[in-house]
């Protein structure tokens, strides 16, 4: 942000001509504007690519909740079935005949898809829009539900396998969405909030996923009954991601008519060439502070993955036979979860406080993962739900504090490229974490597993008190709009 007397400067060298330099100034008068801007009135701004005044109307639409809702309904569907193999881990080992670790992997899938395929599917978000984007993920989706459908017999482990392979793909062009959605539609006001929301859908869904298997598919001998039930959970599954494909296509819009806010319609004036997706990453891979953000997101959300992952395994440990309350505590877990991040969210548009909250909910993380590891054996149910609800508030809570943090510190570039690059950190943890600590479960306990957990908390807790970071405040000593409220580079 450049001072009200000097000249702003050029985007890290990217923009070079005399035009784009006079383009840059009228941004940067008119991000000002965005920090009086009543959102919930029509407002008129003169700007055009071209330098020539035209009017602009700003304004906001009640669909916009529709959209989000939207993105939030498919994104459950999709990450409800990250879970539903894991938490009835042993039944669908019976089913299957293989190893725990072969159905951690049905997990760990949606990791290790996410990789590789993160950077390619950002610049398709940033070049082709939310729509299509939107398209993609619920017909992988879809498909995948239908592939599992055909696979409910012992023998056809490697179809349903492909099936969560489609799944996971999905996921990677859903992760890196709530912020865009809440950017392009949303006031300056409400960002946080619909970033919020658009996570609750993916929580509510691993929600859901660790709830609904244990009902639909019970433990039993009988081969035929597991097969008949496997069939009712893929069958339902499939009605829902193939209503909602439809909804997509029909409904689901690529951004609103005219602009929720004065950077949004700054942001459309913007030449698309302005924009380089290859030299965004570089930038953001030189920035020590995101980078520093990058890995303690990572560890933190990591953790979380391992711990819904093995759920199961180290429930069952303690309390055999409870594969229902396995799965009613990972609903907690998130549900838990989901209330913080909505408190957070509503807490970050009121204040703008971001590292302090940051550092704070990481805190809360790692007492609730060490209270959790000394309470899981000492043999009360109760005491296992009120320990996993404190730990999900916190821990599951986290997750859309590290994308909104996230925006804040790579301001101007684009909200997509900093998530994925989040979410990609959170996703290689997920693989590590969930390995080593089964590993450890098998040879040395739940306890160990779960202090393995603790020590890289509390590391991801002491690098978050470092990373450098200040709250942008007025001349009268009142805290500005976040940086997420104004313009972005893509």
């Amino acid at each position: 942000m450049t001072g009200e007397n000097e000249k702003p400067s050029l985007v890290y060298g990217e923009i070079n001509d005399n035009q784009n330099v006079l383009e840059l100034e009228k941004i940067t008068i008119l991000k000002s504007a965005v920090e009086s801007e009543d959102v919930r009135t029509e407002h008129k701004i003169q700007l055009n690519q071209n330098g020539d005044d035209t009017n602009q109307t700003i304004k906001l639409y009640k669909r916009r909740w529709f959209i989000v809702l939207l993105f939030s309904s498919y994104s459950l569907c999709n990450s409800f079935q990250w879970i539903q193999y894991g938490i009835i881990n042993n039944i669908f080992m019976k089913f299957y005949g293989v190893e725990s670790f072969t159905i951690d992997w049905m997990s760990m899938i949606y990791m290790l898809t996410y990789i590789p395929f993160i950077f390619p599917v950002t610049w398709l978000l940033d070049k082709k829009g939310l729509r299509i984007i939107a398209l993609v993920a619920t017909a992988m989706n879809c498909a995948g539900t239908w592939i599992k459908v055909t696979s409910v017999r012992p023998d056809l482990f490697a179809v349903t396998m492909l099936g969560q392979f489609c799944c996971s793909l999905a996921q990677v062009f859903i992760l890196g969405m709530p912020s865009k959605i809440a950017s392009v539609w949303f006031g300056s006001e409400e960002v946080s909030t619909a970033c919020s929301i658009g996570v609750f859908g993916n929580q509510l869904g691993i929600a859901i996923g660790f709830l609904v298997p244990p009902i639909l598919v019970p433990n039993g001998d009988d081969m035929d009954q597991l097969t008949y039930d496997i069939s009712v959970m893929f069958y339902i599954t499939a009605g829902v991601a193939t209503l909602l494909f439809l909804l997509v296509v029909m409904v689901f819009q690529e951004r609103p008519e005219l602009p929720p806010t004065q950077a949004q319609a700054t942001a459309r004036c913007i030449p698309p060439e302005q924009y380089s997706y290859t030299a965004s990453i570089l930038r953001l891979l030189r920035n020590k502070p995101f980078l520093l953000l990058i890995l303690t997101y990572g560890l933190n959300v990591g953790c979380f993955y391992a711990v819904g992952t093995l759920l199961n395994r180290m429930i069952i440990e303690h309390y055999p036979g409870e594969e229902l309350n396995a799965g009613r505590i990972g609903l907690t877990i998130v549900i838990a979860g989901m209330v913080g991040s909505l408190i957070c969210g509503i807490w970050l548009d009121r204040t703008k406080t971001y590292k302090q909250t940051t550092l704070t909910v990481y805190l809360m993380s790692f007492v609730g993962m060490l209270v959790y590891a000394f309470t899981l054996s000492l043999g009360h149910l109760w005491v296992v739900f009120l320990t996993a609800g404190a730990l999900g508030f916190f821990m599951t809570g986290y997750l859309p504090l590290g994308f909104e943090f996230g925006v804040e510190l790579t301001y101007p570039e684009c909200e997509g490229t900093s998530s994925g690059l989040l979410n990609c950190s959170a996703q290689v943890f997920g693989i590590m974490f969930t390995i080593c600590q089964g590993k450890i479960i098998d040879n040395y306990g739940t306890l160990a597993g779960n202090i393995f957990l603790c020590v890289f908390l509390f590391i991801g807790s002491v690098l978050t008190g470092k990373i450098p970071f200040s709250n942008n405040n007025d001349d009268d000593g009142g805290q500005k709009p976040g940086l997420k409220s104004q313009v972005h580079l893509c």
